[in-house]
């Protein structure tokens, strides 16, 4: 039987308002800091590391007891459960216990009456600490030279001879072009404008409430549980909104959750645990840093013929998330191209820093855009535009389309987006501008790079692929939605709210969303991976339509027409002949017919699979696409540059919500630009000291880092796989788009050399690093 259909309502695909819009620009957008603080509730701040590796020998607690306002220390001896909050491997201690194995580990928690007490305590650190130092390994190949790896390495090899690496190998040798290099490329910080907090409450049968700024509250509630030796429906973990996470908050929430709860279970008082901007730094990781060494073999066209990559991946001191994000930059070391023989090795080392983690991407971006560097060291090679050899290397329709990893590309659009943005933003006519320019200009020059985006959607962990969601019509026709994911600014409880809107007939006004919470919709999958919409919106679908079918089966009587000819249109319902009954009028009838007006809903995601040995699989439902057209200004005397130009292009499927997928392409794009070009992070090269730990260090993108000309279009496209609506992914794939920076810049710097040079360009591309390269490229070094 065809199920009755919601017709001629426009919420689904509408440029709609963010649904917290106007409480973000008014200051009344509630977050974990914002909630009234119970009677009694206390402050926690925690002692960090002074060294990035010791043995720690004794915490002098009397000391820090004896400190104005301080209620209780705590350490890893306090912790009644398992002293542990890695995500996958058991390496992550809450607190240091025993050795200490990075500058700005948490070792002690100092709870007192305000949160300044707190802090002053645990400031003293270094005076109550009793150290026995240890030798610190600080940078990735040092780590990579001792083979001290957080997880084993991993290796993944193609080759059209069935002969894996030494095929690959051969194909190399035999190509009529040979290149080999190294290629150097920063972490990012996430920079979230609502730091790490959370605020935890004892329950009066033992249990604990936990309002945490997370993306993975299932997680918090298990971390939690087991490190306080509860079950998980003893925890219950609540997050209504975060002031923005990036992956940030997917895992490394854990520690402060953690905490936080530790203290309130401990002292049967509620407490928060908010750090400042510095500690925040000093104790979570960021995006994984990557060193590259790469050979590759092509022909006369720039068409890779074979091509073997080393990636060193800044793991830091534990496992966290690194696992998954080097499997995800393998995955990616193709983005758009066809790589017939191809060797990838991935490692992992152990480094006395911050453990790393999710990022925007995770791992993606790193992956492509080494590749990316590759094709512009070869056209540079071959003197030609660089683009030309892109376009040699496209993935095929109905050949040349297997990855890697061994997914079949069914669902390439690669060339004819490329084509028309090539076009609309007239990169030929440009490139010969460009050129004139820089042969008359000895000082400032300009760079032009056009890069494309080929991104996969999905967790490669299939398990985490699933989502549930709750749907409640109350008798006046106003509807209530929890799903599994969590809104940390990008949008996700609008576009759900307008999937269930649309699936009843009704205005975006009459559906709200509730905060996420463990107590509602359990074993949730964190909102990332770009999944959020795709999972939480095919679960709350699944729950509307179950509603939707009981009330059509209702109304059919009143209306006199088959159940599945009715429409929900317009708060109503509307039979063939044109008969209606309002909404409002139905759900009393039926709440009256005690028909169910609540329901559940579940989706996971179909055909996915994946070997984590061999790196094999369908690890992605589909892929989403775009490209970017940047143009720059370098002043070459300072190394200070200017984003004149940038045409983005992206391929969102069939829009759920137009607004919000053009402000996440812009956003995206910009923070990617960010991460290449402004955001260096500085470690001490001695101690392990973070040197980049406040906003004063580290610079992100402003306002005025983003060009007049800037135009953003959504390429014309619906989803080929049954996603939500043919709705494709937005909150990953665009940070790559800002790949058109950074070769660009790359462009203007080897507009200073010889004609084929190759500027030795590291990313982030800062004024200095610019500099070395136009130095570099001018035979100055």
């Amino acid at each position: 039987m065809t199920p009755p259909r919601s017709a001629g309502a426009p919420v689904v695909g509408s440029a709609l308002p963010h649904e917290s819009a106007t409480l973000h620009v008014t200051g009344r957008a509630a977050y974990v800091d914002d909630l009234p603080e119970l009677a009694g509730t206390l402050h926690c701040a925690l002692g960090l590391s002074p060294v990035a590796h010791g043995r720690l020998l004794t915490i002098d607690v009397d000391a820090l007891r004896r400190e104005p306002g301080v209620v209780a220390v705590l350490s890893a001896a306090d912790i009644p459960g398992r002293n542990d909050c890695g995500p996958i491997e058991h390496d992550d201690p809450i607190l240091a216990d025993g050795v200490l194995r990075y500058l700005g580990q948490p070792v002690f928690a100092v709870i007192a009456h305000d949160r300044e007490a707190a802090r002053r305590a645990a400031a003293k650190a270094k005076q109550v600490l009793r150290i026995e130092p240890l030798p610190a390994v600080l940078t990735v190949r040092e780590a990579h030279a001792k083979q001290d790896y957080v997880v084993p390495p991993m290796h993944l090899a193609r080759s059209q001879s069935g002969d894996g690496e030494a095929g690959v190998r051969r194909a190399i040798a035999a190509a009529p072009h040979r290149l080999a290099g190294q290629f150097s490329l920063g972490g990012q910080e996430q920079f979230y404008l609502e730091g790490q907090i959370a605020y935890a409450l004892p329950q009066d049968d033992g249990g604990l409430k936990v309002h945490c700024s997370t993306q993975h509250p299932s997680e918090m509630q298990a971390v939690v549980a087991h490190a306080l030796g509860l079950s998980a429906n003893q925890v219950l973990v609540e997050c209504r909104r975060m002031g923005g996470g990036f992956g940030g908050k997917e895992s490394q929430s854990a520690l402060f959750a953690c905490v936080a709860a530790l203290a309130a279970k401990t002292l049967n008082r509620p407490v928060k645990l908010r750090p400042d901007r510095d500690d925040d730094f000093m104790v979570t990781g960021r995006r994984h840093g990557f060193e590259f060494d790469w050979e590759v073999g092509f022909d006369n066209e720039g068409r890779v013929l074979g091509y073997e990559l080393t990636l060193l991946g800044h793991a830091g001191h534990s496992a966290d998330l690194s696992p998954p994000v080097m499997t995800r930059a393998i995955c990616h070391v193709d983005n758009a191209y066809w790589l017939p023989e191809v060797a990838i090795h991935g490692y992992l080392p152990r480094t006395n820093t911050q453990s790393n983690t999710a990022f925007r991407g995770f791992g993606g971006p790193q992956g492509a855009l080494v590749t990316e560097v590759v094709l512009d060291t070869i056209a540079r090679h071959l003197g030609r535009d660089a683009l030309d050899v892109r376009r040699a290397n496209w993935y095929g329709v109905d050949e040349r389309n297997a990855t890697p990893y061994r997914q079949t590309v069914t669902d390439n659009i690669m060339a004819p987006l490329v084509d028309e943005l090539a076009t609309s933003a007239d990169h030929a006519a440009r490139r010969e501008a460009i050129a004139r320019f820089n042969a008359a200009s000895p000082v400032l020059k300009k760079g032009l790079a056009l890069t494309p985006v080929k991104f996969g959607i999905s967790f490669n962990v299939n398990h985490f692929n699933q989502a549930g969601a709750l749907v409640h019509v109350y008798t006046d026709g106003s509807v209530l939605v929890n799903h599994g994911g969590t809104e940390m600014g990008q949008g996700l409880n609008t576009k759900v709210a307008q999937v269930v809107a649309h699936e009843l007939g009704l205005p975006l006004t009459r559906v709200r969303c509730t905060a996420a919470d463990t107590s509602k919709v359990a074993n949730t999958s964190a909102t990332a991976a770009s999944t959020g919409s795709d999972l939480n919106g095919k679960a709350a679908q699944d729950a509307a339509r179950k509603i939707r079918d009981r009330l059509a089966a209702l109304a059919a009587d009143t209306l006199g027409a088959p159940a599945d000819q009715l429409h929900f249109a317009n708060a109503q319902v509307i039979a063939p002949g044109g008969a209606t009954i309002p909404f409002d009028t139905l759900v009393q009838k039926a709440y009256q017919a005690r028909v169910q007006l609540w329901s559940d809903g579940f989706y996971a995601t179909p055909g996915l699979h994946w070997d984590r040995v061999t790196l094999t699989g369908r690890p992605f439902y589909y892929f989403a696409y775009g490209a970017a057209l940047s143009e720059v200004l370098l002043d070459t005397l300072t190394g200070e540059w200017k984003l004149t130009r940038a045409d983005l292009l992206h391929d969102v499927g069939a829009s759920l919500n137009p607004a919000i997928d053009i402000g996440q392409i812009e956003g995206a794009f910009v923070q990617g630009m960010g991460w290449l070009t402004t955001e260096e992070l500085v470690w001490h090269p001695q101690t392990g000291a973070l040197l980049t730990h406040a906003p004063s260090t580290y610079k992100i993108p402003t306002a005025n880092d983003v060009p007049d000309a800037f135009t953003t279009r959504l390429y014309a496209n619906r989803n080929a796989e049954d996603s939500i609506h043919r709705s494709k992914a937005v909150g990953e794939p665009p940070l790559l788009l800002a790949f058109s920076v950074f070769l660009a810049l790359r462009d203007a710097v080897a507009a200073c050399g010889a004609p084929r040079c190759q500027p030795p360009l590291s990313a982030p591309a800062t004024p200095e690093a610019l500099l070395r390269a136009v130095n570099a490229v001018r035979g100055k070094v």
